[in-house]
């Protein structure tokens, strides 16, 4: 077999592969055989059918085509390998000659992972905001503690702002009823606002068992983007009272016996809080700073997909109407052409951000261990709301076990990447990264999505989650090899979690050397089925039309 590689720029390559006849000959057999055992002729046995009847029965070209449907991907395999090539996504095949007894011919044309040199980690440097924790910082959280703990007493007057109701909702569009947009006995706090527009304009002023009508956009379901018209019922008013804020208050709410101490503990919390959002603040800017110092050629095809995906989740919240979601661009001031330069734009950046962590692993020799993976499992599967086995059995019914070893891998990379970088605050003062996040080593730091809701109550969730850990750990012994760390993973959105950072969101750059189906007529032309680049994700991800 001759191939031959050409550059047709930093991202694509088009490889010519010459295929003898005589290197055919296992391929022919094999072709032979299938369809020896397909086919019913007088006089033979299934599966013994000479090649020579065969070739007069069915065809020549038929024949052909069986061998390049078998022989093209192997041969586009093994020209990939000989010329070292990170492939990305599947190739475009074009079978150019078959001359039987010849030669086989075909050219691939296929993304290919770009040479990026990598700017020195220790030469970046970001500033980032000053923590300040303040009085009204405290009070707020000692408010929301306060709302937590407010009874409610049942009262015979109008509603009025702050009361908590119970409502009926009835939708109808165009005199129809929607059964998406009906409810009974929905708890609402007046003034929250995290309900429909119009809602607390209609109830303010209505006591027990009255109703009123308004008009408002419903915001999801098949009718999102419309206007409908509302019918809500109010059937029970009552009236919260905060409770004083003094030393009950404080054995109420917390573990400690006086207000003072209270605030000194949400004190301290509100400061973890916000150092890991000073931390989370350095993590972005240094990722910005290291893609705006790194020539990144981002592969066509794979932005492409990018951008479909992106533009497909978009209009999926609107059930797939296209005039509902042009009638909410309009709402929201943009065009269509400027959404889609939006999000081409976003699509890019992604993609680049991708390319540039694993080139930061691949330099930094970045390894994934299987008790990482696991917890990554775990987590993953805490976040969709399943458990870690069936999260797991899902992933790998998708084949994505590879992915979340890169998921990781990227995380591990960036982190590495923003312990060498220099940050400082708004007076030029140089932090400690690792204390930013309250730990002794940058890859211990916790989820600051964790730290966030310790405002709320503390919890330690490894304790929970120990037992199921220990026993995916077995199972991944049996399915997973060291190797696979080194595979792909989705990217773009970054959090810190597990002592890491996670990168999640961009459609994956999937490398390929063989796996992709080929056809081609008995003339010899050929199109390679390439499917869309996208990689199967886990449940929950992404786009699920």
């Amino acid at each position: 077999m001759k191939s031959t590689v050409e550059h047709l720029n930093p991202t694509r390559v088009k490889i010519t592969v010459e295929v003898p006849f005589d290197e055919l000959k296992p391929h022919f057999d094999k072709a032979y055989g299938a369809l020896a055992g397909q086919v019913r002729i007088p006089g033979f046995r299934p599966g013994k059918v000479p090649a020579r009847i065969l070739d007069a029965r069915l065809g020549r070209g038929t024949i052909l085509t069986e061998v390049v449907n078998e022989a093209v991907p192997v041969k586009y395999g093994e020209a990939v390998s000989e010329a070292n090539l990170n492939v990305l996504g599947q190739p475009e095949i074009e079978v150019t000659r078959i001359d039987d007894g010849d030669a086989l011919a075909f050219t691939a044309e296929v993304d290919v992972r770009p040479d990026i040199t990598l700017p020195e980690l220790d030469g970046i440097t970001v500033s980032v905001d000053d923590v300040e924790i303040t009085e009204a910082d405290i009070d707020e959280q000692v408010e929301a503690l306060r709302e937590r703990f407010a009874a409610t007493t049942a009262v015979e007057r109008p509603a009025a702002p702050g009361d908590l109701v119970t409502l009926d909702l009835r939708a109808t569009l165009d005199g129809e009823e929607l059964a998406d947009a009906t409810t009974d006995g929905l708890s609402y706090t007046i003034g929250s606002n995290d309900l429909i527009d119009g809602i607390d304009d209609a109830v303010i002023g209505l006591s027990a068992g009255e109703s009123a009508t308004f008009t408002t956009t419903l915001v999801a379901g098949e009718h999102a983007g419309r206007e409908a018209d509302v019918t809500v019922t109010v059937g029970t008013v009552s009236e919260r009272e905060l409770p004083a804020v003094d030393d009950d208050f404080a054995q109420l709410a917390s573990e400690f016996d006086t207000v003072g101490e209270l605030r000194a503990d949400l004190a301290d919390k509100i400061r973890r809080y916000k150092n890991v959002s000073q931390g989370s603040e350095a993590r972005d800017k240094i990722l910005e700073a290291l893609l705006d110092a790194t020539d990144i050629p981002a592969p066509e095809g794979i932005v492409e997909a990018e951008f479909k995906a992106r533009e497909h989740d978009a209009i999926h919240t609107f059930d797939h109407d296209e005039d509902a979601f042009a009638a909410q661009l309009e709402r929201e001031g943009q065009t269509r052409g400027e959404f889609e330069t939006e999000i081409r734009a976003a699509a890019v950046r992604a993609v680049q951000t991708q390319l540039l962590l694993d080139a930061l692993a691949e330099a930094n020799k970045v390894g994934v261990s299987q008790e990482e993976f696991a917890e990554r499992v775990i987590y993953n599967a805490q976040r969709l709301g399943m458990s870690p086995d069936e999260y797991f059995g899902r992933v790998q019914e998708a084949n994505q076990l590879a992915s979340i070893f890169a998921e990781v891998r990227r995380g591990k990379a960036l982190a590495g990447a923003v312990e060498k970088a220099t940050v400082t605050d708004s007076s030029g003062t140089v932090l400690d990264i690792a204390a930013l996040f309250g730990v002794e080593d940058v890859e211990d730091v916790d989820d600051d999505a964790v730290l966030a809701a310790e405002l709320d109550e503390d919890e330690d969730e490894l304790d929970e989650v120990e037992a199921e850990l220990d026993e995916l750990e077995e199972e991944l012994d049996d399915e997973l090899g060291d190797e696979e760390a080194e595979d792909e993973a989705d990217a773009d959105v970054i959090e810190v979690i597990d002592g890491t950072f996670e990168v999640t969101g961009v459609t994956e750059v999937t490398e390929v050397t063989e796996d992709a189906e080929y056809s081609a007529n008995a003339e010899g032309d050929s199109s390679a089925d390439t499917p869309d680049v996208e990689s199967a994700r886990a449940p929950g991800a992404r786009a699920d039309s």
